[in-house]
């Protein structure tokens, strides 16, 4: 199972009552953070989920909503006790902005490690998931990330008896990965099914529509992606500023046969998203305008 919240759901500048564009997941007892815009550390500490198991934070791109509150978050995370390194994911840049930030924090209790991001076709294997971008069409490089949680086939009887294995091994292999018997050495994908169907998240703000984005979402889980406007008089508002309409958003998650859309990063001036919401509906029925800590719980298919 994956836990996923929106730590916060607006663009441009923070809201009373909405925190800037911030994405975090849960895996198997890691947090993977996505943008971290001014006054993402505060909804994390109202969301409960604390900061040490913080160990990857990747970034849409470099514009201040998204990138701002990293020195608050990172002097946080020290602070509650981490020492393993942490790992910084973004655009090619990302040390020299990330290194410009620094001036006001200069020592941490870790180490960060960076990955610059020049190709998009790519894909970056972090065990407990995998990693694909693609970029988007904003004023600046901006990408759009996609986390695939895979999962291992079950352990097969047949295949262990076929090898001629011993009971006793059965669950050291599944444990440990690789056991010795009779000189030889197995291993567990030896006695494994085939992959079972696992969970995607895709997450995609501060671009227009591009094409490439609907076979990069395709099958997703959960599909959050920017509604920057709700009302579709704002189209041309929306392609000056490289943004997307409710509308646009919802199209692509019909395209893209996703499961379930969240829209956020909604502008300063969207007091009432939900007036809108039939806009992004009437094209792909499963949308939902973001809020502040939002959270859903997706396991996975039996």
């Amino acid at each position: 199972m994956i836990d996923v919240a929106l730590l916060g759901t607006g663009g441009m500048m923070p809201m009373p009552e909405r925190f800037l564009s911030s994405m975090l997941m849960r895996i198997n007892g890691r947090l993977i953070m996505t943008d971290c815009g001014e006054g993402t550390q505060v909804t994390l500490k109202m969301l409960g989920w604390g900061f040490k198991a913080i160990d990857t934070i990747c970034f849409t791109h470099f514009h201040a909503d998204h990138i701002s509150g990293l020195p608050g978050m990172l002097l946080t995370i020290g602070n509650a006790g981490r020492t393993e390194p942490l790992k910084l994911i973004g655009p090619t840049g990302l040390k020299k902005v990330v290194d410009g930030l620094r001036l006001i924090f200069p020592e941490l209790p870790y180490k960060l490690e960076y990955i610059e991001i020049d190709d998009c076709k790519k894909i970056y294997d972090f065990g407990d998931f995998q990693l694909r971008v693609n970029e988007g069409d904003h004023r600046i490089k901006c990408l759009a990330y996609r986390f695939d949680i895979k999962r291992k086939g079950k352990f097969s009887v047949d295949k262990a008896q076929t090898l001629g294995l011993p009971v006793r091994l059965w669950s050291v292999l599944q444990k440990e990965g690789s056991a010795e018997y009779e000189g030889k050495i197995y291993t567990g994908d030896m006695v494994m099914g085939d992959e079972r169907k696992g969970i995607s998240i895709s997450f995609c703000t501060d671009t227009r529509p591009v094409n490439s984005l609907v076979e990069f979402i395709k099958g997703s889980d959960l599909f959050i992606c920017e509604g920057m406007y709700g009302e579709n008089e704002k189209q041309a508002k929306a392609v000056e500023y490289k943004h997307m309409l409710f509308s646009e958003a919802a199209k692509l998650a019909k395209l893209g046969g996703v499961k379930e859309l969240w829209l956020t990063h909604l502008s300063p001036s969207l007091s009432e998203p939900e007036l809108y919401i039939d806009n992004a509906k009437k094209i792909f029925e499963n949308t939902k305008v973001g809020y502040d800590r939002m959270y859903t719980r997706i396991n996975f298919e039996d």
